[in-house]
């Protein structure tokens, strides 16, 4: 008899799911709103696990590094609003990854070449132990151009000061480069090859195709832009938030971002503008050409790997050298209109970090919440084994928290029903629309109705199908589905009398 075990780890305070409203990577901005303060005492969607500041909207996460023993996260951030605008670099720092110490802003428009913006960038550790910074400013002219800042005192384990180069900008679009103005941004963790010279590449586009732009320098000052581009893509439009990085062929441990031994691949991560989505790809690196190769059958498009299916975007890894593993970070944008952003005060959160490595296939990336987040579990609830029948739901007693961090396996036996996977089905997320928790089919939906209401008349299916794939290898297909949910429909949160008591309840269910 075939068996079937699959583990989950899951955090329902992140709400995932399709037909939803889509994420803002390309930013409206309010300048009514920007002053906004929230009118709601009741706050039914704050997190317990996620990070996020008391107020006011985030976004992409930048900068993220380990210094002396501290972890810090920069990131995007409106110190006057819960709407995007105003942005500077906020700055929390942490022992753990999980509990977190605000500090005041690290970088905020003060020079001609970011008077305008500083947008999102990335660290780099240079040697002597020595951090930098680069980051986009938007210059008087609202051209894209690339900034350079470094601490003010390498003592201080918290950077709590970050003094800007003199020479700012460092990379510019001009007359002879031809860069686009309005589509340079985003500069990544800086790399250094063996013959000694620093690289970085920059988003971009040419029309519809997507650029990773490459400089090369020698003493991370001045900087000679490469007559080619890493990489590009045909019909893929803008590429934000870039990150490329080896990760080892064997083991779980992560690489530092120099990296170039003989067990290594590398991979490239871009953030679509156009679609809001992103996707990476696993390939080789020549450090003889400066070129990056995807391996033979990747995608190259929205339709590709992806880190995740939700709402999910500008993600950036570091390595984080004290434990050996590369880390990775994105940022999670609500499905909240604007207006409920007002009311609540706040819009945006980071996603739980997770470790990333290689998968022993090779063709794809694994991840996993960092340990620390093991921390946060108090008052455990153990559910003894349950036979799950088609239509069973089956309340999962003692779960008294909003949120609530879940381990579960479903044990799997008669895999003769399991449906045969159309090779057209391409796109899970699709898919995912298309046959929702409400949709029967031979071995599921089956899994989690979480933040339900008691009489089920509102929840967030957390489920799964099994399907039967080429060569008899079996495909498990993971979905939410908020069709259910009060967060999908427009709603005014003031109006909420008792705001967790409705949704504390975690269903098992085998639909």
């Amino acid at each position: 008899m075939a068996n079937f075990y699959l583990s989950l780890f899951l955090f329902f305070a992140l709400f995932l799911g399709h037909g939803v409203v889509e994420l803002q990577a390309s930013h409206h901005v309010y300048r009514n709103l920007q002053t906004s303060q929230s009118t709601s005492p009741n706050q039914p969607y704050r997190t317990g696990y996620h990070f996020q500041p008391p107020k006011n909207w985030i976004n992409d996460p930048n900068g993220v590094m380990i210094y002396k023993g501290i972890y810090h996260l920069f990131y995007q951030y409106n110190p006057k609003g819960a709407v995007w605008g105003n942005i500077v670099w906020a700055h929390s720092t942490s022992k753990d990854l999980i509990n977190w110490i605000p500090h005041d802003p690290a970088i905020y428009p003060s020079q001609q070449s970011d008077i305008n913006g500083c947008w999102s960038g990335s660290a780099t550790i240079l040697p002597g132990e020595k951090p930098a910074i680069f980051y986009t400013g938007i210059d008087p002219h609202n051209r894209q151009v690339q900034n350079l800042a470094v601490p003010k005192n390498l003592s201080d384990p918290y950077l709590r000061e970050w003094v800007k180069s003199p020479k700012n900008p460092l990379m510019a679009p001009d007359a002879m480069n031809q860069i686009n103005t309005s589509s340079f941004r985003d500069p990544t963790t800086a790399w250094l090859g063996p013959d000694k010279r620093w690289r970085v590449i920059i988003g971009s586009k040419i029309n519809r195709k997507g650029l990773a732009i490459l400089y090369r320098s020698k003493d991370f000052v001045h900087w000679i832009k490469a007559k080619h581009p890493l990489h590009s893509v045909k019909g893929t439009g803008m590429w934000e938030c870039p990150d490329f990085f080896p990760v080892s062929t064997y083991g779980l441990n992560g690489l530092d971002t120099s990296d170039m031994g003989p067990n290594t691949k590398h991979v490239l991560k871009v953030s679509l503008d156009d679609t809001k989505h992103e996707y990476y790809t696993v390939g080789t690196y020549s450090t003889a050409k400066d070129r990056y190769v995807p391996d033979e059958g990747s995608v190259e498009s929205d339709s590709g790997l992806r880190f995740d299916y939700g709402k999910y975007y500008a993600s950036k890894t570091f390595f984080d050298g004290a434990k050996n593993r590369r880390v990775l970070w994105g940022w999670v944008n609500e499905s909240s209109s604007v207006n409920d952003d007002v009311k609540k005060g706040w819009a945006g959160i980071q996603a739980i970090p997770r470790k990333l490595w290689l998968d022993k296939s090779g063709k794809h990336l694994v991840q996993w919440p960092v340990v620390e987040i093991e921390k946060l579990r108090v008052n455990q609830v153990q559910v003894p084994s349950k036979l799950l029948k088609g239509g069973s739901v089956i309340e999962v007693t003692g779960v008294t928290a909003a949120q609530a961090d879940v381990e579960i396996s479903f044990d799997v036996s008669d895999f003769k029903k399991a449906e045969k996977l159309d090779p057209g089905w391409t796109n899970p997320q699709l898919l995912c629309s298309q046959k929702g928790a409400s949709v029967k089919g031979a071995l599921g939906p089956f899994g989690l109705l979480a933040l339900a209401s008691k009489d089920l008349k509102e929840y967030t299916a957390v489920f799964f199908r099994i399907f039967k794939g080429e060569d008899n290898k079996f495909v498990v297909l993971m979905c939410s589905d908020q069709s259910r949910s009060l967060q999908f429909f427009s709603f005014n949160i003031s109006s909420i009398s008792h705001p967790t008591s409705c949704f504390q309840t975690l269903f098992l269910v085998l639909l």
